[in-house]
């Protein structure tokens, strides 16, 4: 069987958790700030859980970090 590629892509911006969920970093925080609330910005700090819809796609992606 041949070994799977994973994407360079899903690599740089995705991690696996212990129990097989996949990790992400936040949102909306690299321009155009001004208009954002200090609240939105606050919020948006941080690692988020990928949600459970997208899971299986980034799985495929990166078949090794199960």
């Amino acid at each position: 069987m041949p070994k799977l590629k994973t994407k360079s892509g899903a690599k740089k911006r995705f991690r696996m958790t212990a129990t097989g969920k996949v990790k992400h970093g936040g949102v909306m925080k690299r321009h155009r700030l001004i208009r954002r609330s200090s609240k939105r910005k606050l919020h948006a700090r941080g690692t988020f859980i990928l949600s459970a819809s997208d899971t299986p796609r980034v799985k495929l992606w990166m078949p090794y970090n199960r």
